[in-house]
């Protein structure tokens, strides 16, 4: 299994990437992933996905050193709910003690466990982005208002996540991707009549497969499409994408 990703800030942003990910060992057999997208209209935007982002990274490793003290094997639906329970609990500790206002922690996050033994995954989206698996698209589009995880970090843990329709379980994948709304924001802002569709772009970065042998896969391709076909992205832009390898 070939693990690649890249995060590119939008050309219409000039001081930060507000987009985040991570991609982390939490078990023997299971990895932690995630992109995320700070509301460009929140105070710092950037703020949000990276704490999100560093949260997470430490519950992952944290997670990891433990399976070797306790060998205590669960289920990818239970490693999930127990990373987004544990995120919301340190997010709140840390709007506690800095003193923290909810709009200064508004970030969509796409959320996974992957099973790296059986190609199998679970995931969680709050707020909009996409997840690709084998040809399948699944768009989580909520009309440019996407709910943020910073609207609830006050409500009933066990009452919310229960609500949560954004839910995937996958199995037996070989192509497998998750992405911010980035995905859809390449533009030919030097000729509109050779704009390419976005499901052509979705298929050249989440389908096409040529030049998987280098580790900057995903980055090679977005070059392409800059200076080859001139489409550059506008938004910023986060990309997971895991590929079985036999």
């Amino acid at each position: 299994m070939k693990i690649y990703s890249t995060l590119h800030i939008g050309e219409f942003h000039t001081n930060h990437c507000e987009d985040f990910l991570i991609n982390e060992q939490i078990t023997s057999n299971q990895r932690l992933v995630a992109v995320l997208d700070g509301c460009t209209m929140a105070k710092e935007s950037v703020f949000a996905s990276m704490l999100y982002g560093k949260i997470l990274r430490n519950i992952a490793k944290n997670a990891f050193y433990q399976e070797f003290i306790v060998s205590n094997k669960i289920s990818l639906k239970m490693t999930l709910k127990s990373v987004i329970q544990e995120l919301i609990i340190e997010t709140v500790k840390i709007k506690n003690q800095l003193g923290l206002e909810i709009n200064e922690l508004l970030s969509t996050v796409i959320l996974g466990v992957i099973d790296t033994d059986t190609s199998a995954a679970e995931f969680i989206t709050v707020g909009d982005g996409l997840i690709y698996k084998d040809g399948d698209i699944y768009e989580y589009e909520q009309d440019d208002k996407p709910d943020y995880l910073g609207y609830h970090l006050s409500e009933d843990f066990e009452t919310w996540y229960k609500n949560q329709d954004q839910t995937l379980s996958i199995s037996n994948f070989t192509d497998l991707s998750l992405c911010t709304d980035g995905i859809y924001t390449f533009k030919n802002l030097e000729s509109k009549n050779k704009q390419k569709p976005e499901s052509e772009i979705i298929q050249y970065l989440l389908s096409d497969t040529e030049h998987k042998e280098y580790d900057n896969f995903l980055d090679r391709k977005i070059r392409f499409l800059k200076d080859q076909e001139q489409h550059v992205v506008t938004d910023d832009l986060a990309i997971i994408r895991i590929i079985h390898t036999l």
